[in-house]
Protein backbone atom coordinates (compact mmCIF):
# COMPACT_ATOMS: atom_id res chain seq x y z
CA UNK A 1 0.00 0.00 0.00
CA UNK A 2 1.20 3.13 -0.94
CA UNK A 3 1.75 5.81 1.95
CA UNK A 4 0.68 9.64 1.46
CA UNK A 5 2.49 12.06 3.95
CA UNK A 6 3.54 15.11 4.98
CA UNK A 7 6.57 15.64 4.70
CA UNK A 8 9.13 18.65 6.07
CA UNK A 9 12.05 18.69 3.75
CA UNK A 10 13.91 21.78 6.19
CA UNK A 11 14.13 23.52 9.53
CA UNK A 12 10.82 25.11 10.08
CA UNK A 13 9.46 24.42 6.52
CA UNK A 14 6.32 23.58 5.34
CA UNK A 15 4.75 19.92 4.89
CA UNK A 16 5.01 18.74 1.00
CA UNK A 17 2.88 15.84 0.08
CA UNK A 18 5.23 12.81 -0.26
CA UNK A 19 4.70 9.09 -1.29
CA UNK A 20 6.76 5.86 -0.36
CA UNK A 21 6.63 2.27 -0.32
CA UNK A 22 6.78 1.16 2.92
CA UNK A 23 8.96 -1.80 3.54
CA UNK A 24 7.34 -5.43 3.56
CA UNK A 25 5.95 -6.00 7.39
CA UNK A 26 8.31 -7.35 10.19
CA UNK A 27 6.88 -10.25 12.46
CA UNK A 28 5.60 -8.18 15.83
CA UNK A 29 4.67 -5.11 13.46
CA UNK A 30 1.11 -3.52 12.88
CA UNK A 31 0.35 -1.24 10.53
CA UNK A 32 -2.37 1.36 11.26
CA UNK A 33 -4.84 3.18 8.89
CA UNK A 34 -4.34 6.71 10.41
CA UNK A 35 -7.80 8.21 11.12
CA UNK A 36 -6.86 11.54 13.42
CA UNK A 37 -3.85 12.55 14.55
CA UNK A 38 -2.88 15.08 17.36
CA UNK A 39 -0.26 17.93 17.09
CA UNK A 40 2.23 18.44 19.82
CA UNK A 41 4.41 20.78 20.82
CA UNK A 42 7.09 18.11 20.08
CA UNK A 43 6.03 17.76 16.48
CA UNK A 44 7.08 21.49 16.05
CA UNK A 45 10.29 21.08 18.39
CA UNK A 46 11.55 18.33 15.59
CA UNK A 47 9.94 20.45 12.78
CA UNK A 48 11.63 23.63 13.91
CA UNK A 49 14.83 21.22 14.78
CA UNK A 50 14.92 23.17 18.32
CA UNK A 51 17.48 20.76 19.60
CA UNK A 52 19.81 20.17 16.89
CA UNK A 53 18.93 16.49 16.09
CA UNK A 54 16.10 16.49 13.29
CA UNK A 55 16.78 14.31 10.71
CA UNK A 56 15.11 15.75 7.18
CA UNK A 57 13.13 15.08 5.09
CA UNK A 58 11.04 14.33 7.94
CA UNK A 59 6.85 13.19 8.92
CA UNK A 60 5.99 14.82 12.19
CA UNK A 61 3.14 13.37 14.32
CA UNK A 62 2.80 10.48 16.65
CA UNK A 63 -0.96 10.71 18.17
CA UNK A 64 -2.30 8.70 15.78
CA UNK A 65 -6.28 7.25 16.14
CA UNK A 66 -6.89 5.12 13.34
CA UNK A 67 -7.62 1.10 12.62
CA UNK A 68 -5.50 -2.29 11.93
CA UNK A 69 -4.64 -2.86 8.54
CA UNK A 70 -2.06 -5.44 8.35
CA UNK A 71 -0.62 -7.64 11.61
CA UNK A 72 2.83 -9.60 11.45
CA UNK A 73 3.18 -13.09 11.69
CA UNK A 74 4.00 -13.27 15.08
CA UNK A 75 0.98 -11.19 16.21
CA UNK A 76 -1.94 -12.97 17.81
CA UNK A 77 -5.10 -11.65 15.18
CA UNK A 78 -7.48 -12.35 18.04
CA UNK A 79 -5.52 -9.75 19.86
CA UNK A 80 -5.34 -7.09 17.08
CA UNK A 81 -7.76 -8.22 14.29
CA UNK A 82 -7.90 -6.28 10.99
CA UNK A 83 -10.71 -3.21 11.44
CA UNK A 84 -9.49 -2.55 14.93
CA UNK A 85 -9.71 0.81 16.28
CA UNK A 86 -6.40 1.29 17.99
CA UNK A 87 -3.63 4.46 18.59
CA UNK A 88 -0.22 4.29 17.65
CA UNK A 89 1.56 6.98 20.16
CA UNK A 90 5.09 8.41 21.30
CA UNK A 91 6.34 5.16 21.73
CA UNK A 92 6.24 2.55 18.85
CA UNK A 93 8.05 0.20 20.14
CA UNK A 94 11.09 -1.04 22.23
CA UNK A 95 13.31 -4.07 22.51
CA UNK A 96 12.03 -5.92 25.03
CA UNK A 97 15.09 -7.46 26.35
CA UNK A 98 16.99 -4.60 28.28
CA UNK A 99 16.54 -4.44 32.16
CA UNK A 100 13.66 -1.42 31.53
CA UNK A 101 11.56 -3.75 29.51
CA UNK A 102 11.53 -6.80 31.06
CA UNK A 103 10.39 -4.92 34.64
CA UNK A 104 7.65 -2.73 32.76
CA UNK A 105 9.45 0.01 32.19
CA UNK A 106 9.81 0.34 28.15
CA UNK A 107 9.01 3.96 28.06
CA UNK A 108 12.71 4.14 29.37
CA UNK A 109 14.41 1.65 27.17
CA UNK A 110 17.23 3.22 25.22
CA UNK A 111 16.46 1.76 21.77
CA UNK A 112 12.40 2.38 22.10
CA UNK A 113 11.48 3.42 18.99
CA UNK A 114 9.92 7.09 19.16
CA UNK A 115 7.48 7.34 16.42
CA UNK A 116 8.05 11.12 15.97
CA UNK A 117 12.13 10.77 15.91
CA UNK A 118 12.10 8.34 12.71
CA UNK A 119 12.45 10.40 10.43
CA UNK A 120 9.88 9.40 7.52
CA UNK A 121 7.30 7.30 9.73
CA UNK A 122 5.94 9.87 11.74
CA UNK A 123 1.80 9.82 11.83
CA UNK A 124 1.18 13.06 9.94
CA UNK A 125 0.27 10.41 7.44
CA UNK A 126 -2.43 7.86 5.65
CA UNK A 127 -0.68 5.17 7.52
CA UNK A 128 1.75 4.26 10.20
CA UNK A 129 3.56 1.44 11.19
CA UNK A 130 4.38 0.50 14.97
CA UNK A 131 7.84 -1.71 15.33
CA UNK A 132 6.01 -3.74 18.50
CA UNK A 133 2.07 -4.78 18.47
CA UNK A 134 2.49 -4.23 22.45
CA UNK A 135 2.63 -0.73 22.14
CA UNK A 136 -0.79 -0.48 20.15
CA UNK A 137 -3.36 0.05 22.72
CA UNK A 138 -6.86 -0.71 21.18
CA UNK A 139 -9.14 2.33 21.98
CA UNK A 140 -12.61 1.89 24.39
CA UNK A 141 -15.60 2.41 22.37
CA UNK A 142 -16.83 5.59 24.88
CA UNK A 143 -13.70 7.48 23.62
CA UNK A 144 -13.92 9.72 20.15
CA UNK A 145 -11.26 9.57 17.96
CA UNK A 146 -10.80 13.18 17.41
CA UNK A 147 -10.86 13.49 21.47
CA UNK A 148 -8.55 10.55 22.10
CA UNK A 149 -5.36 10.84 19.73
CA UNK A 150 -3.86 13.26 23.01
CA UNK A 151 -3.86 11.26 25.42
CA UNK A 152 -1.32 9.29 23.66
CA UNK A 153 1.48 11.50 24.72
CA UNK A 154 -0.02 14.53 26.44
CA UNK A 155 -2.77 11.87 28.73
CA UNK A 156 0.02 9.27 29.00
CA UNK A 157 2.31 11.77 30.40
CA UNK A 158 0.34 13.21 33.02
CA UNK A 159 -1.05 9.53 34.03
CA UNK A 160 2.47 8.46 34.22
CA UNK A 161 3.28 11.35 36.35
CA UNK A 162 0.06 10.40 39.01
CA UNK A 163 1.63 6.59 39.12
CA UNK A 164 5.40 6.82 39.10
CA UNK A 165 5.22 9.93 41.90
CA UNK A 166 2.94 8.46 44.12
CA UNK A 167 0.51 11.48 44.17
CA UNK A 168 -2.42 10.55 46.38
CA UNK A 169 -6.32 11.28 46.20
CA UNK A 170 -5.84 13.48 49.39
CA UNK A 171 -3.15 15.28 47.94
CA UNK A 172 -3.19 19.06 47.27
CA UNK A 173 -1.86 19.41 43.61
CA UNK A 174 -1.33 22.81 41.63
CA UNK A 175 -1.25 22.59 37.56
CA UNK A 176 0.80 25.46 35.99
CA UNK A 177 -0.05 26.08 32.86
CA UNK A 178 -3.36 25.42 31.14
CA UNK A 179 -2.61 24.27 27.47
CA UNK A 180 -2.40 21.01 25.33
CA UNK A 181 -1.33 19.40 28.52
CA UNK A 182 -2.22 21.38 31.33
CA UNK A 183 -6.24 21.05 30.61
CA UNK A 184 -5.77 16.68 30.42
CA UNK A 185 -3.83 16.98 33.48
CA UNK A 186 -6.62 19.33 35.65
CA UNK A 187 -9.41 16.47 34.24
CA UNK A 188 -7.07 13.55 35.17
CA UNK A 189 -5.77 15.14 38.91
CA UNK A 190 -9.46 16.10 39.49
CA UNK A 191 -10.98 12.25 38.61
CA UNK A 192 -8.15 10.91 40.62
CA UNK A 193 -9.54 12.61 43.88
CA UNK A 194 -7.16 15.05 44.10
CA UNK A 195 -7.63 19.08 45.41
CA UNK A 196 -6.47 21.19 42.57
CA UNK A 197 -5.37 24.37 41.28
CA UNK A 198 -4.82 25.63 38.24
CA UNK A 199 -2.01 28.50 38.17
CA UNK A 200 -1.55 30.42 34.72
CA UNK A 201 -0.39 33.43 33.97
CA UNK A 202 -3.99 34.02 31.40
CA UNK A 203 -6.82 35.10 33.56
CA UNK A 204 -9.02 34.59 30.86
CA UNK A 205 -9.04 30.82 31.12
CA UNK A 206 -9.81 30.38 34.86
CA UNK A 207 -13.41 29.73 33.79
CA UNK A 208 -12.03 26.98 31.26
CA UNK A 209 -9.81 25.91 34.00
CA UNK A 210 -12.64 25.53 36.02
CA UNK A 211 -14.64 23.53 34.06
CA UNK A 212 -11.81 21.30 33.24
CA UNK A 213 -12.18 20.38 37.09
CA UNK A 214 -10.06 22.55 38.89
CA UNK A 215 -11.08 23.72 42.73
CA UNK A 216 -9.24 26.73 42.79
CA UNK A 217 -7.37 29.60 40.32
CA UNK A 218 -4.66 31.54 40.75
CA UNK A 219 -2.77 33.97 38.59
CA UNK A 220 0.93 32.97 38.84
CA UNK A 221 1.84 36.27 40.03
CA UNK A 222 0.67 35.41 43.33
CA UNK A 223 3.41 32.67 43.57
CA UNK A 224 5.55 34.38 45.38
CA UNK A 225 3.14 34.97 48.07
CA UNK A 226 2.03 31.28 48.30
CA UNK A 227 3.65 29.17 51.56
CA UNK A 228 3.72 25.31 52.43
CA UNK A 229 0.42 24.69 50.73
CA UNK A 230 0.76 22.03 47.60
CA UNK A 231 2.08 18.23 48.45
CA UNK A 232 2.58 18.30 44.48
CA UNK A 233 3.22 20.85 41.82
CA UNK A 234 3.00 19.50 37.80
CA UNK A 235 4.64 22.38 35.60
CA UNK A 236 3.37 21.64 32.12
CA UNK A 237 5.00 24.79 30.97
CA UNK A 238 7.62 25.00 28.30
CA UNK A 239 9.43 28.10 29.86
CA UNK A 240 11.60 29.19 32.75
CA UNK A 241 9.89 29.62 36.03
CA UNK A 242 10.99 31.30 38.89
CA UNK A 243 11.77 27.34 40.81
CA UNK A 244 12.29 28.99 44.66
CA UNK A 245 9.06 30.28 44.83
CA UNK A 246 7.07 27.32 43.22
CA UNK A 247 9.49 25.28 45.85
CA UNK A 248 8.32 28.11 48.80
CA UNK A 249 4.88 26.58 47.79
CA UNK A 250 5.44 23.10 48.74
CA UNK A 251 4.62 21.51 51.54
CA UNK A 252 7.98 19.59 53.72
CA UNK A 253 8.31 16.50 51.20
CA UNK A 254 6.71 18.09 48.42
CA UNK A 255 7.82 17.41 44.65
CA UNK A 256 8.18 19.44 41.96
CA UNK A 257 7.14 17.96 38.45
CA UNK A 258 8.50 19.42 35.28
CA UNK A 259 7.07 17.72 32.15
CA UNK A 260 7.69 21.10 30.40
CA UNK A 261 10.94 22.18 28.35
CA UNK A 262 12.67 24.90 30.13
CA UNK A 263 14.54 27.07 27.68
CA UNK A 264 17.61 27.44 30.46
CA UNK A 265 19.38 24.99 33.25
CA UNK A 266 17.71 25.37 36.98
CA UNK A 267 18.79 27.77 38.94
CA UNK A 268 17.45 26.50 42.41
CA UNK A 269 18.62 27.95 46.12
CA UNK A 270 19.77 24.87 47.75
CA UNK A 271 18.09 26.69 51.17
CA UNK A 272 14.69 25.97 48.79
CA UNK A 273 14.96 21.93 48.76
CA UNK A 274 17.32 20.28 51.43
CA UNK A 275 15.58 21.68 54.90
CA UNK A 276 11.96 19.80 54.07
CA UNK A 277 13.03 17.03 51.52
CA UNK A 278 11.42 18.30 49.05
CA UNK A 279 12.75 17.37 45.08
CA UNK A 280 12.84 18.23 41.60
CA UNK A 281 11.11 15.33 39.84
CA UNK A 282 10.46 14.47 36.03
CA UNK A 283 7.85 12.22 34.00
CA UNK A 284 7.71 10.84 30.36
CA UNK A 285 4.97 9.02 28.43
CA UNK A 286 4.32 6.40 29.90
CA UNK A 287 4.75 2.43 29.00
CA UNK A 288 2.14 0.28 27.26
CA UNK A 289 0.49 -0.75 30.62
CA UNK A 290 0.09 3.10 31.98
CA UNK A 291 -0.91 4.14 28.65
CA UNK A 292 -3.94 1.55 28.59
CA UNK A 293 -5.07 1.97 32.12
CA UNK A 294 -5.11 5.56 31.26
CA UNK A 295 -7.41 4.98 28.30
CA UNK A 296 -9.62 2.76 30.56
CA UNK A 297 -9.62 6.30 33.67
CA UNK A 298 -10.70 8.28 30.51
CA UNK A 299 -13.61 6.14 29.25
CA UNK A 300 -14.85 5.81 32.61
CA UNK A 301 -14.61 9.28 34.29
CA UNK A 302 -15.37 11.26 30.68
CA UNK A 303 -12.06 12.45 30.37
CA UNK A 304 -11.35 14.21 26.95
CA UNK A 305 -9.50 16.52 25.31
CA UNK A 306 -10.84 19.56 24.00
CA UNK A 307 -9.99 19.53 19.98
CA UNK A 308 -9.83 21.51 17.02
CA UNK A 309 -10.37 19.86 14.14
CA UNK A 310 -8.60 20.76 10.92
CA UNK A 311 -8.20 18.48 7.25
CA UNK A 312 -5.32 17.25 6.35
CA UNK A 313 -4.77 20.14 3.13
CA UNK A 314 -4.64 22.66 6.28
CA UNK A 315 -2.25 20.91 8.24
CA UNK A 316 0.25 23.45 8.25
CA UNK A 317 -2.25 25.99 8.95
CA UNK A 318 -2.59 23.83 12.30
CA UNK A 319 0.96 23.45 12.76
CA UNK A 320 0.97 27.07 13.09
CA UNK A 321 -1.88 27.19 15.20
CA UNK A 322 -0.12 25.39 17.73
CA UNK A 323 3.27 27.06 17.13
CA UNK A 324 1.64 30.59 18.00
CA UNK A 325 0.08 29.60 21.20
CA UNK A 326 -3.74 29.72 19.89
CA UNK A 327 -4.93 26.54 19.79
CA UNK A 328 -7.67 25.40 23.15
CA UNK A 329 -5.99 23.19 23.31
CA UNK A 330 -5.03 20.47 21.35
CA UNK A 331 -5.11 20.93 17.42
CA UNK A 332 -5.82 17.49 15.74
CA UNK A 333 -5.88 16.62 12.04
CA UNK A 334 -8.58 14.89 10.57
CA UNK A 335 -7.75 12.62 7.68
CA UNK A 336 -10.73 11.59 6.59
CA UNK A 337 -12.24 14.85 5.86
CA UNK A 338 -9.74 15.13 2.40
CA UNK A 339 -10.64 11.60 1.30
CA UNK A 340 -7.13 10.55 2.44
CA UNK A 341 -8.74 7.63 5.05
CA UNK A 342 -12.50 6.59 4.08
CA UNK A 343 -15.02 8.47 6.03
CA UNK A 344 -16.20 5.05 7.60
CA UNK A 345 -13.38 4.35 10.01
CA UNK A 346 -14.08 7.40 11.50
CA UNK A 347 -14.89 5.53 14.76
CA UNK A 348 -14.60 1.78 13.87
CA UNK A 349 -15.22 -0.64 16.71
CA UNK A 350 -14.71 -4.47 16.47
Amino acid sequence: MTVRAHAVKHASGPTELHEYEPRPLGPLEVDVTVTHSGICHTDLGIIDDHHGYARFPLVAGHEAIGVVSAIGSAVDPQLLPIGQRVGVGAIAGSCSRCEWCLTGSQHLCPDRDDTVLRGMGGTFASQVRASDWRHVPSIPDALESQEAGPLLCAGTTVFNVVVEHGVRPTDRVAVVGIGGLGHLALQILAAWGCHVTAISTSDDKADDALRFGAHAFRNARELPRVRDEFDFVLDTVGADLPWDDYFAALRPRGKLCVVGFPASPFTISPISVLPAEKSLVSAVVGPPVVTRRLLDFAALHDIRAEVEVFPAERIDDALDHVRNGRARYRAVVDFTMSGWTPARLRRSTP
